[in-house]
C-alpha cells in the first residue's frame, strides 16, 4: 500500500521534470545576460561606463581619466561617477582616424 501512495511522485530524474529545469536554466541565463547588457538611455543614447569605455579603447581608467581633463573625450558626471555618450565615443574615433594606407599609395 505504502508504494501505490508514491507511485505518482515525480523525481529530478523524470524527463518531464528534467525538460522544465533545462528550460528554467535557460530562460534564467538570457534574463541574466538581458540586466547585464542593459544600460540606462538618455534621449535614445547608450550611456558607457569609465570601464567600459577602457576596456573599448585599450586603455587604462588613469588614461581615460587623462582624456577628459584634456578635453578629449566628452564625458557628463553624476553623483561623482563618469559616464559617455556611446555616439560621442564613436565621433571622437571618427575625427581622430588616420587612414595609413593612403599615406602609402594604396587605396582602401
Amino acid at each position: 500500500m505504502e508504494q501505490e501512495r508514491y507511485k505518482n511522485v515525480l523525481t529530478l530524474q523524470d524527463e518531464v521534470i528534467s525538460r522544465a529545469i533545462a528550460t528554467m536554466r535557460k530562460a534564467s541565463q538570457k534574463a541574466e545576460k538581458l540586466c547585464n547588457d542593459y544600460r540606462p538611455l538618455l534621449g535614445g543614447e547608450r550611456l558607457l561606463t569609465d570601464t567600459e569605455v577602457a576596456d573599448f579603447l585599450k586603455v587604462s581608467r588613469r588614461t581615460l581619466q587623462e582624456y577628459r581633463n584634456d578635453g578629449i573625450l566628452p564625458y557628463i558626471e553624476m553623483k561623482g561617477k563618469c559616464v559617455y555618450k556611446e555616439s560621442d565615443i564613436e565621433k571622437v574615433l571618427k575625427t581622430n582616424e588616420h587612414r595609413t594606407a593612403k599615406r602609402m599609395g594604396n587605396t582602401l
